[in-house]
């Protein structure tokens, strides 16, 4: 797959998620990333880039649905297949949800995980942008 279809892709669902989520949440997380923005702002660059090195390990709500399921998912196939198949209902329950999250950008836990402030890649990018531009300034003056 090329870089520019994984690119859309990703923007995709982050537009699905930020639309399955309350407006409310949105502009809770969008002010706390503001925030972040203007407590950075005039930082020395040796923080900024502390920071940048922080937003670059932060997991986003995508990636964190996505390996939770699918390590549940597959634990449930192990298990179902070494002690009682009875196991294999994980599977079967959360791959269709994860199917529903990469089409529809929503899932059962995203509410509870938006609530805690767990951001989109794109909403994480824009901090770090933000805080690239400012850090490239300041090595400007």
């Amino acid at each position: 797959m090329s870089h520019s279809l994984t690119a859309v892709s990703s923007t995709a669902v982050e537009d699905r998620v930020r639309r399955s989520t309350a407006p409310a949440l949105n502009q809770q997380i969008d002010r706390q990333t503001d925030a972040n923005i203007l407590h950075y702002a005039n930082a020395l660059p040796e923080v900024i880039a502390e920071r940048i090195e922080e937003l670059d390990r932060e997991w986003d709500v995508e990636r964190l649905l996505e390996v939770n399921g699918t390590t549940v998912a597959l634990a449930g196939v192990v298990l179902g297949a070494t002690v009682n198949r009875k196991w294999l209902i994980l599977p079967g329950l959360l791959l269709p949800l994860l199917l529903n999250f990469k089409l529809r950008g929503w899932a059962p836990p995203l509410p509870v995980l938006r609530h805690f402030g767990m951001r989109t890649r794109g909403e994480i990018n824009r901090e770090r942008t933000a805080l690239l531009a400012s850090n490239a300034g300041a090595a400007a003056s």
